[in-house]
Parts: C-alpha cells; sequence; structure tokens
C-alpha cells in the first residue's frame, strides 16, 4: 500500500496568473482534461477485482465496479487500457435483486476502496465469491464443480451473516504528508478520511488513530485481538521520524521500535495462547484461526510420531497444534523466513521440544533438503501462492506424504498451484471455501490433496 498522496512540484510564475479559462480554472495547467466517457450498458458475471463484465461501445472488454450481474447501469471510465477499460456504475437503471443501500457511507464510485460489496447481501456476496473461485479453478486447474462458500459467524451470532460488518481486527491506515491517517480509494493514492471502519471491530474503531496526527509516519496497522488486552499499532516511517506519536491506550512499535508497549498481540486458539508481534501475519477474523485450525488438523489426520512440515509458518498456529497432535515422538519442523516471526514462533512453540524452526525461505532446495520422508504437510502462503517449483517439489518427494493440505487467499494462485500437483497425480480430495472477508472480494479457502495411486488424477470437486 503507498503512503499517501503524491507530492505536487510547484511551478513559481515571474508575474500575475493569466486571467483566461472559467473561473476556478488553473491557467497553467494546459488544455482541460476531457470529461470521462459515460455509457449505459448492461453488464454480466462477476470478475477479479470486485468488478462485473461488460463490453464497451468500441468493443473493448469493460469492468465495471459497484454493479452486479444483469443489472443495467449508467458507468464512467476511470482507467483504460488497449484491450480493455475500468468504470465504476454511477447510476443503476435496471438494479439486481441482490442490491442493497450500502451500510458504509464512505464506499461507492470515488471513494474508499477496502470493500468491493457494500452494495451486495451477503448471501449474494457468497454466490459471486463462488463463481469466482469457480472460474479460477476450471480455468487454472481443469477442475470443474459447484462451489459453496460457508458463512462463519461471529461468536455464534446467527445474524453476523445478514450483516458482514464488525469483523476485521486488523486494519492498515496509509498516512498524508500533514500525519492525517485514512484509507486508499480503489486504485489510488489519494485518500479517504474515515472516522470509522463499518467492517472493524469496535476496538480498532475505538481507539480514534485517524483523528490523531501520525507526523512522519508512510503508514500504520492497527491489531487487536478481540479478547481484551490494548490494541497494538505498528508504525511504519520509513527513512522518516515519527514526530512526536499519540498517546493512545494501545502499544506503538515504529520501525520495530517500542514506543509504548505492549508490543504484541495475544490470541487464544484451542487451548493455546499465541502471542503475535506488531507487523507479524496473523488471521484477521476473529474466528479464523480457531477454524482453519480444527480444519487442518481434522483433515491432514495426524498421529502420534508422525512428522509433519508447515510450511510459511508465520506465528505459528499450525505447527503449535500440530506438535500437540503427534506428541514427543512425533516432529514438526517450520520455515518460516520472517525473523519476528520465527522469534514469536520459538515462544509460542516453547513448550513443544518436538518443534524445530527453520528461518528461510520456502524453495525447491529447502524442500528437498528438509523434507525427507515427512508424513504430513501444511502449507498456507501468502497471496502469490507457493509458486509452481515449490508445488513441482512438494510433488516429487520421495517417499510422498501422506496428506498435504493447502490453504489460500487466493482462488488464483491456488488453481494455478494445484494444477501443478494434478499434472503429477495427485488427487484433490475435499475442497472448502469460507467467507472470511465480508464486503470483500476474497475467502479463505482449504484444500486437501493425496498422493498418486492409479496415476489418474481425478479433477472433480
Amino acid at each position: 500500500m503507498s503512503s499517501g498522496p503524491s507530492r505536487k512540484r510547484s511551478r513559481r510564475t515571474s508575474g500575475p496568473a493569466r486571467e483566461t479559462g472559467a473561473p476556478g480554472e488553473d491557467p497553467g495547467a494546459g488544455p482541460p482534461r476531457a470529461v470521462p466517457e459515460r455509457v449505459e450498458l448492461t453488464v454480466g458475471r462477476i470478475a477479479a477485482g470486485g468488478g462485473c463484465v461488460a463490453r464497451w461501445p468500441d468493443g473493448r472488454v469493460a469492468f465495471v465496479r459497484h454493479a452486479l450481474p444483469g443489472e443495467r447501469v449508467v458507468a464512467e471510465v476511470t482507467s483504460e487500457a488497449r484491450s480493455y477499460v475500468r468504470a465504476d456504475a454511477l447510476e443503476v437503471r435496471e438494479p439486481s435483486p441482490d442490491r442493497v443501500e450500502p451500510p458504509c457511507r464512505r464506499s461507492g464510485p470515488g471513494r474508499c476502496g477496502g470493500c468491493d460489496f457494500q452494495h451486495v447481501a451477503p448471501a449474494a456476496q457468497r454466490r459471486l465469491k463462488a463463481d469466482l473461485i469457480a472460474e479460477q479453478l476450471l480455468r487454472l486447474a481443469g477442475i470443474d464443480g459447484a462451489i459453496n462458500v460457508e458463512s462463519v459467524p461471529l461468536d455464534g451470532n446467527s445474524e453476523y451473516s445478514e450483516t458482514g460488518l464488525a469483523w476485521r481486527t486488523r486494519v492498515r491506515f496509509a498516512v498524508d504528508r500533514g500525519g492525517r491517517a485514512g484509507l486508499h480509494r480503489h486504485r489510488s493514492k489519494d485518500l479517504e478520511y474515515v472516522e470509522q471502519c463499518p467492517i472493524a471491530v469496535d476496538a480498532v474503531n475505538e481507539l480514534g488513530v485517524t483523528k490523531e496526527r501520525w507526523v512522519g509516519a508512510h503508514h500504520l496497522e492497527v491489531a487487536s485481538s478481540g479478547e481484551g488486552g490494548p490494541p497494538v499499532i505498528a508504525v511504519d516511517s520509513g527513512r522518516r521520524t515519527l514526530v512526536d506519536p499519540p498517546v493512545l491506550p494501545a502499544g506503538i512499535v515504529a520501525n520495530g521500535r517500542t514506543v509504548a508497549g505492549p508490543t504484541r498481540t495475544r490470541y487464544p486458539v484451542r487451548g493455546h495462547v499465541f502471542d503475535v508481534s506488531a507487523g507479524v501475519f496473523w488471521q484477521v477474523h476473529p474466528r479464523a484461526a480457531g477454524l482453519l485450525g480444527d480444519v487442518v488438523l481434522d483433515w491432514l489426520a495426524p498421529r502420534k510420531g508422525d512428522r509433519v512440515a508447515d510450511l510459511y509458518a508465520g506465528a505459528g498456529l499450525f505447527s503449535v497444534l500440530l506438535a500437540a497432535a503427534v506428541g514427543t515422538d512425533g516432529h514438526v519442523v517450520a520455515i518460516e523466513r520472517s525473523g519476528r516471526a520465527c522469534a514469536d514462533l520459538d515462544d509460542n512453540a516453547a513448550a513443544f521440544d518436538q518443534v524445530d524452526i527453520v528461518r528461510a525461505d520456502v524453495t525447491p532446495e529447502v524442500i528437498s533438503q528438509v523434507l525427507a520422508a515427512t508424513d504430513l504437510v501444511v502449507l498456507d502462503p501468502a497471496r502469490t501462492g507457493a509458486g509452481i517449483r515449490v508445488m513441482e517439489a512438494l510433488a516429487g518427494l520421495d517417499p510422498p506424504p501422506r496428506r498435504i493440505v493447502y490453504v489460500s487467499c487466493d482462488a488464483a494462485s491456488f488453481a494455478r498451484d494445484l494444477r501443478a500437483m494434478l499434472d503429477r497425480g495427485w488427487t484433490l480430495d475435499k475442497f472448502r471455501a469460507f467467507d472470511l472477508f465480508p464486503m470483500t472480494e476474497h475467502t479463505e479457502t482449504v484444500a486437501l490433496l493425496l498422493p498418486p495411486n492409479d496415476g489418474s488424477p481425478d479433477r472433480r470437486i
């Protein structure tokens, strides 16, 4: 995420400004910019990026945000390329029955870019996400089947599925040159200055970081566990100096240095307590860690004495849960490249001598050196996925792991990686998708992969 509005170079003039042009027009700005083109069109299927596909009058593909499949809208160009245009739906002439009034007044064309589906009923959001996943699996992995994106109620509150609000425990804000914090507008360096974010948990909103001045900061990230204890704010100021940071009921860590404690957020999961430092990855939905932990344990079905690998281990969620399952006769190797995450993992797994931590990138070379005779593997990479070479290395382990569980937050990178396994005889045995990012296009998916048996991969879900 960028640091805020770009600086504009000022230009001095040696005399008074020329009195030409319309009132309020910058006489030194050159010819006026053309008014963005607006057209009326009918939009089709959902596309990656949160927009719907349509056809512009000149034949180019159009990706139209703030629309729904089947709607007739008036759209305005926001950017364009030779083969496509991006546009916003400014007016809806024929609305979809799935359209609702956005609960956030900051959403809509030209406003905050954090949410894609504020205008969509929650149940319809999940159907759109299912369509996105199905399209990526078919196109990239050759998998054809119906997808169900599951609702994840907060604390058993059934009404959660009807709102999709107050779930985000970690929010990243950009900061402008004057020290004001805000959220980026869609595909823009401009900021939307918000008082509160409706999808954030109360503990984040009540802190009031956008009411303060963060002079010198590029961006900041507020994290709260929702389990009590103060939030922690991670500030990145790059080469600049953070000047007079606000005094808030929160921990503040600037560029890795403690300004005010605490420096870590605490998350209880399945009887274990995880301390996570500012800036270290943790799932943002309050129920995500426990839910994903349950599925991973269920599908890997670890036995006492198993040898397990946790790739992209982060602060150690799966490493700790699996260490408890395999017992002292088992072994868990956790591979993670971040030094701060490894430090957290070391603390979180302190009670388990059977956990070994390897600080390294996940590469084919590391897999061949570290994962010999591994029974089970779980991997939870970043949005870019593990990559084909890593998946080929996993598929080529001899003997192969008994089971591999792949946790993903991006359907396209997962489908690409899955294809590499399928082409080497592995089977997609189970697949689930969870709506852990309501109001956005994103989902979390979990897949169980089984090693080759008859050499004929099953490409159905």
